[in-house]
């Protein structure tokens, strides 16, 4: 048995698809997906992708995989990779694959000389927040997410 981490390819859009539906039934969040596959092919396969994908296989059988883009630190002064979903499938977990995709990560963070690999988590996933602390992982416990979407989001656009 053995795993492969390969970048998702334009062939590969309805795997990513499929997912991201598993991770939000798994975080309880499947109401709030609204993308179509059509929106993950163009972001990810599009003319100007900003966003990437790995896909993890086990014994030649996709199992998992991360969803990612650069984002940037004013204060280092450089870019990092912030990793926008995670995702094992359960037949797959404990075998190792959730670390392998996060090493990946870590080693194009290291080749590329990028001082920033970082995720949110959900607070209520103890699994991950314990897995997460075994590779070395640091909450952040001092920042707190803020959004704008919808309604918020259109009167906030509209103020003068």
């Amino acid at each position: 048995m053995s795993i492969t981490i390969c970048q998702a390819e334009p062939r590969d859009a309805p795997l990513v698809f499929d997912f991201i539906r598993e991770l939000a039934e798994y975080e309880r969040l499947a109401h709030e997906v609204d993308a179509t596959e059509a929106d993950i092919a163009g972001a990810l396969f599009g003319t100007q992708p900003r966003v990437f994908a790995d896909i993890a296989e086990w014994s030649g059988e996709p199992a998992g995989f991360a969803l990612w883009f650069y984002n940037f630190s004013t204060f280092r002064g450089r870019h990092g990779i912030y990793l926008e979903d995670l995702y094992v499938r359960p037949a797959f977990r404990s075998k190792g694959i959730g670390k392998a995709l996060l090493r990946h990560l870590a080693r194009r963070c290291v080749a590329e000389g990028l001082p920033r690999l970082e995720w949110w988590v959900l607070d209520w996933n103890e699994p991950a927040l314990r897995f997460y602390r075994s590779i070395g992982a640091a909450p952040m416990d001092e920042w707190t997410v803020q959004r704008v979407t919808g309604e918020p989001l259109l009167k906030l656009a509209e103020a003068s």
